[in-house]
This record gives structure tokens, C-alpha cells and sequence, in this order.
């Protein structure tokens, strides 16, 4: 798993029941204080659901919307064990290490 793709699905996680392709993109963006493309949200939103990491829904029409729905995306329990092995796959290649220090 990419690590935008990990961060993606920490920010369904987060969000929980508020997580649509533009609050996931705010969210990414104030947490990583990068900027994000809406492709660069979007596109990976759809592909992790087709890996079946996401499910999606389509959420109530809305005012501010112009009466749209909003797409809502939700972890899977393959999504859950997704982020769990790639955070101990961290936590294992951090084991041990101190600080880091550069010196040419």
C-alpha cells in the first residue's frame, strides 16, 4: 500500500461518518500541510473501494449541494487490517531507532 493510500484511508478512519471525497481532501490537507489534488483523492477513493479496503454509499441530497448526494466512504474490516499491518510494519522498521542524525 502506497503511503497516500495508507494517509487516504487514516483520513475515512478519522472522519468516520463525514467522510466524502471533499472532506477527506480538507482533512489530508490540514493534517499533512501538502497539497492535494481532488484526482489525487478521488481516484484512490474509487480504486480502494474496488479493493474492496472501502465500502461507499450514497449519502441524502443536500442545500449546500444544490440537492446533490454526496458519495460517503467507510472502512471494510480488509481496510481496518490494511492500516494494521502497515502501521506495525512501521512501528517494527522504527524499532530501535534512537535518532536520527546526518552527517556527511
Amino acid at each position: 500500500m502506497s503511503r497516500s493510500d495508507e494517509l487516504i484511508l487514516l483520513a475515512v478512519w478519522k472522519l468516520q461518518d463525514d467522510a466524502y471525497g471533499a472532506s477527506v481532501l480538507d482533512h489530508l490537507q490540514q493534517s499533512t500541510s501538502e497539497e492535494w489534488s481532488i484526482a489525487g483523492v478521488y481516484a484512490p477513493l474509487k480504486r480502494l473501494a474496488r479493493a474492496g479496503l472501502l465500502r461507499s454509499h450514497t449519502g441524502r441530497p443536500t442545500a449546500e449541494r444544490g440537492g446533490r448526494r454526496k458519495r460517503m466512504y467507510r472502512l471494510t474490516a480488509n481496510g481496518v487490517a490494511a492500516l494494521e499491518r502497515s502501521r506495525a510494519e512501521y512501528e517494527s522498521m522504527w524499532q530501535d531507532v534512537s535518532a536520527l542524525s546526518w552527517a556527511p
